[in-house]
């Protein structure tokens, strides 16, 4: 008899275990690098005939905002998959992007005349993020919650992969953010976990917003995988100022500190001084003028209702995630060589499935 109850035990042991686990995992990364550009784990479209897929298309929202949108897909063994969507080839989209001045990481932001979103995505009051992006939290992130909660409560879903490429990938550091301090707030059940991709990403935001994403991923929940010929993840253009130092770095204040120096090395050091600071902080206002007022100008003919902002005093765009590199190397660039005239050749799914598969799955490219 106890024979028996232990073989029945089993199934729901088995069903209960964690199936996300720490660490690059790259039949994961594969999975949905392969549903950001196929909505399907399968990207062979012949092999799709005849294979099942793990991953059956759940929900999919409509497009809001800058064309944003996103996706929910169900493994086999119910993890969740939330994708948000790349830019697609239309000005609305690009917008989004383009629409790049800093916003404090915390705050709210009025989508419309009745749509106040409020958010919170870091601890440290100095940490900034992309405005465009955060537009795309503003629209897809209370629909994402939704939807975990749906899929808590109604198919026991507690694990879920967030991801997105390029564009995606950028709304995707935002949107674990977003869900790290919402499930803070008893927003989501407290035993949802989630593990994070974001492939060939742009930066999202400044060092202390990146500080704050790192330490909430620490542990192996967060991967960001970037071919090195990709431009995309050089982007946006960002400038350092001294506002950007921590409040006890001496750069800060060197210009107090010169002050007590000799004659001489005071006048030398301060003219030195006030030309560096004049021109980075020059580079940032001009930056915000053109990358956020000016933008959202021609953006008010895309979302009419959307406020503008109190745009932030910075545009140090730093790397978010622990990164995942696909070298570039001398019989890759052979297969996808340099191409002014195809500015994306290292940016689509073929490269970095190419290069994934080449140095994370036993030297095996496709």
């Amino acid at each position: 008899m106890r024979f028996l109850f232990a073989l029945l035990l089993i199934p729901a042991l088995s069903f209960s275990q964690e199936k996300l686990k720490p660490g690059f995992d790259i039949d994961e990364y594969l999975d949905v690098l392969s549903l950001a550009f196929h909505s399907s784990s399968i990207p062979d479209s012949t092999e799709r005939l005849t294979k099942k897929d793990r991953y059956n298309l759940v929900y999919r929202s409509v497009e809001k905002g800058f064309m944003y949108r996103w996706t929910y897909y169900r493994r086999d063994d119910n993890v969740g998959v939330i994708d948000s969507r790349g830019t697609i080839n239309v000005l609305p989209s690009w917008m989004g992007n383009f629409y790049s001045a800093m916003v404090p990481a915390t705050g709210t932001l009025n989508l419309d005349d009745t749509t106040v979103f409020q958010y919170r995505l870091a601890e440290n009051k100095a940490a900034m993020v992309h405005i465009g992006w955060l537009v795309a939290l503003g629209y897809l992130g209370p629909d994402m919650i939704n939807q975990i909660n749906i899929q808590y409560k109604e198919s026991g879903t507690k694990e879920f992969i967030l991801s997105g490429h390029s564009q995606g990938a950028a709304i995707t550091f935002l949107v674990r953010s977003y869900l790290e301090y919402q499930q803070k707030e008893n927003k989501i059940p407290g035993d949802v976990k989630f593990k994070t991709y974001c492939s060939a990403a742009p930066k999202p935001g400044n060092l202390y917003y990146a500080y704050d994403f790192d330490f909430i991923n620490r542990g192996g929940w967060q991967f960001t995988v970037n071919n090195s010929a990709d431009w995309v993840p050089e982007t946006p253009f960002t400038v350092q100022t001294l506002t950007d130092f921590n409040e006890t770095n001496p750069f800060r204040d060197a210009k107090a500190a010169l002050k007590k120096k000799k004659f001489l090395v005071k006048i030398a050091g301060t003219t030195i001084y006030n030309k560096v600071d004049r021109a980075t902080r020059k580079a940032q206002k001009r930056y915000t003028k053109y990358f956020g007022k000016l933008v959202y100008k021609q953006a008010k003919s895309i979302v009419p209702q959307l406020k503008e902002p109190e745009y932030s005093k910075g545009i140090n765009y730093v790397r978010a995630g622990t990164p995942v590199i696909l070298m570039a190397d001398e019989d890759y660039l052979k297969l996808f060589p340099d191409s002014r005239e195809n500015a994306f050749a290292h940016h689509l799914f073929k490269p970095y499935n190419y290069l994934a598969r080449k140095w994370y799955k036993n030297g095996t490219p496709q």
